[in-house]
């Protein structure tokens, strides 16, 4: 049996899930492509964003995703998490949704995003994770951000962010393919 050639890993927020509507949906844009192995972490046995961080390593490597041919995908403190395993080990992909950036009760909170391809999709109306901040941190390092008239959660914009995932993952899988 060959490995597959992308890994796609997908990390929840601090209230919620691996099956969550938006990892799944999440999920499922990733799994429409050939040669595509996503996985939805489970961090709901802790709170504590270093151990999130840590599981994300180790998912990683359990699966032995080659970071070159890996994208990483979260919401809230899963934002950070990809945003700062991308900042220790550089990654493809990192695609973030309100990700829990420049918020001081998390470590390491300006993590400089190592991926090819990144993005931000942040909400006017966050309620959790304030929009500037994020903005700062994302002007400052050139990612390609896209603010939508919605609160935390991005409840009324999952169209909308499949739709950019599945962009990303085509821009990720192209620059890989390519002569």
């Amino acid at each position: 049996m060959s490995l597959p050639s992308f890994h796609v890993f997908i990390s929840h927020g601090l209230e919620s899930g691996p099956n969550s509507t938006k990892m799944q949906a999440l999920k499922t844009v990733a799994e429409q492509f050939a040669g595509v192995t996503a996985v939805a972490v489970d961090h709901r046995s802790t709170k504590d964003p270093a151990t999130r961080l840590l599981q994300m390593q180790t998912a990683m490597k359990k699966a032995g995703a080659d970071p070159q041919r890996t994208i990483l995908a979260g919401s809230s403190m899963g934002g950070w998490v990809c945003a700062q395993t991308s900042a220790q080990t550089p990654v493809l992909g990192c695609f973030m949704l309100a990700p829990a950036l420049a918020m001081e009760r998390y470590p390491h909170s300006r993590p400089t995003i190592g991926a090819t391809f990144s993005q931000i999709i942040h909400g006017w109306q966050d309620e959790v994770v304030p929009v500037m901040p994020v903005l700062e941190l994302a002007q400052q390092q050139r990612i390609s951000t896209l603010i939508l008239d919605d609160g935390h959660r991005l409840a009324n914009s999952m169209p909308r962010i499949t739709d950019e995932f599945r962009r990303l993952l085509q821009i990720c899988f192209d620059s890989q393919t390519a002569p």
